[in-house]
C-alpha cells in the first residue's frame, strides 16, 4: 500500500507576497482598513497562493462520506442507513450541499470511503477502505493501515479535483455517528472533559445526548488513544470519512490551495491534518462557527477565526460553501478593485498631505 500523504512536501506560505499584497490593497479607492477582515483574508490568500492577485474561483467541495460502527449504541437521532440515503440524495442533487455547490459554481465530488452498503451509481467515487468502522466500544475503530489508507484516500482524490483546476478546496462529509466519532478525537487531543465537548449532532433528546457522553467516556477509557499520535487516534476512535477529509487538506497544502473549513466533523479532520503536518493549517481558513460545543475547542486548537457565524450544524460542507463568496470576494478586491493612481484620485495621508498613495 502505498502512502502518498507521507511523501507529502507542504511549503511554508510566502509572507513577503502576503506584504507586497498588503501594500497594494492600501493603495486600492478606499479609505485605508475600511474593508476590514475581507483585507486580512485576501493577504491570506496571497501568502498561501504565492500570487498577489490570488484566484480562489472554481471551488471544488470533496465529500467524504462512511459509515460509523458506534451508531449501534444509540447515540444518533437516525439508524445507519441514512448514510447511503443521504448519498443517494446527493447524487441525485437535492441535499443542502448540492444546492449551495451549484449557487458558487462549484465542482461537486461524492466519494464512499466507507459506506456501510454498495451503491451502484457512475457519478459516486469508489474509494472505498472498509464497510464502516467497527463499535469503539467494543473494539478499534479500524486497523492502523486502514487509518492511513483513508488518509491516502483523500489525498489521492484531492489531488485529482486540483488537477482538474480547482482553486479552492471545501472539504465535506456525510456519516450517521460523525460527531460521536469526532467528539471523541477532540476529547483525546484537548484533554477536556467529555461532557463539555458533546452536543446533539443530528438533533438526539437529553437522555440520549447523556447515552452519548457515557458511551465516547468509557469507549476512551477502553481504547487509551495516544494523544500525539494522530493515526493511532483515527484507528481507535476515528473515521473514515474523517482521515480522508485529512488526506485532502494534506494534499490541497501541499499544492498551495486554499481550504475552507467547514464546521465540527470537518475542522476535526483539519486538527488530524494538522497534528501531521502543522504548516497545513496555515493553509486553513474556518468558514463558519458550528453550534456543536466542541467546535469551540477546536476553533482555539487549530487558532481560526470563522468568517460566519449562522448557527449552523448540519455538515456537508455546507456552511463553508455558504461562506466561500466572502472568500471570493476578497479575491475579486484585489484583483479588480483601482488603485487610487489608476482611477486619478487623489487621496490624503495621515499628515493631511494630497498624494497618490501607491506608485
Amino acid at each position: 500500500m502505498k502512502n502518498h500523504w507521507k511523501n507529502a512536501r507542504i511549503p511554508a506560505i510566502d509572507e513577503k507576497m502576503g506584504s507586497a499584497a498588503q501594500t497594494y490593497i492600501h493603495s486600492l479607492t478606499k479609505p485605508v482598513g475600511s474593508l476590514g477582515r475581507l483585507e486580512a483574508l485576501a493577504v491570506s490568500l496571497a501568502s498561501m497562493t504565492k500570487e498577489r492577485f490570488p484566484i480562489v474561483f472554481p471551488p471544488g467541495v470533496l465529500i467524504f462520506a462512511a459509515d460509523h460502527g458506534i451508531v449501534s449504541e444509540g447515540v444518533s437521532a437516525y439508524p445507519q442507513e441514512v448514510t447511503s440515503q443521504m448519498v443517494r440524495n446527493f447524487l441525485n442533487g437535492g441535499a443542502a450541499i448540492n444546492v449551495f455547490s451549484k449557487q458558487i459554481g462549484a465542482k461537486l465530488n461524492i466519494v464512499d470511503i466507507g459506506i456501510a452498503a454498495d451503491i451502484d451509481s457512475q457519478t459516486l467515487i469508489s474509494r472505498k477502505v472498509r464497510y464502516g468502522t467497527a463499535n469503539f466500544l467494543v473494539e478499534d475503530a479500524m486497523t492502523r493501515e486502514d487509518a492511513e489508507q483513508a488518509v491516502d484516500a483523500g489525498y489521492q482524490t484531492a489531488k485529482e479535483m486540483i488537477k482538474s483546476g480547482v482553486k479552492c478546496l471545501i472539504p465535506g462529509e456525510m456519516g450517521i455517528g460523525n460527531t460521536t466519532a469526532s467528539s471523541a478525537v477532540v476529547a483525546v487531543v484537548s484533554g477536556e472533559k467529555v461532557g463539555t465537548l458533546v452536543g446533539t449532532g443530528t438533533g438526539i433528546k437529553k437522555e440520549k445526548l447523556q447515552v452519548k457522553k457515557e458511551v465516547i467516556q468509557k469507549a476512551l477509557e477502553l481504547r487509551k488513544p495516544n494523544a500525539d499520535d494522530p493515526v493511532d487516534i483515527l484507528s481507535k476512535v476515528g473515521g473514515l470519512e474523517i482521515a480522508g477529509m485529512a488526506g485532502a487538506m494534506l494534499a490541497a497544502s501541499s499544492s498551495r490551495i486554499p481550504i475552507l473549513v467547514d464546521g465540527f466533523i470537518a475542522s476535526t479532520a483539519a486538527l488530524i491534518a494538522k497534528m501531521i503536518c502543522s504548516r497545513s493549517a496555515d493553509y486553513m481558513i474556518m468558514g463558519h462557527r458550528s453550534v456543536e460545543p466542541g467546535h469551540t475547542m477546536l476553533i482555539k486548537l487549530l487558532e481560526k477565526e470563522p468568517i460566519l457565524d449562522l448557527g449552523m450544524r448540519l455538515g456537508e460542507g455546507s456552511g463553508a460553501a455558504v461562506a466561500f463568496p466572502i472568500l471570493l470576494s476578497a479575491s475579486l478586491m484585489i484583483n479588480e478593485m483601482a488603485t487610487f493612481e489608476k482611477a486619478q484620485i487623489s487621496a490624503k495621508n495621515q499628515e493631511g498631505e494630497t498624494r497618490l498613495v501607491y506608485k
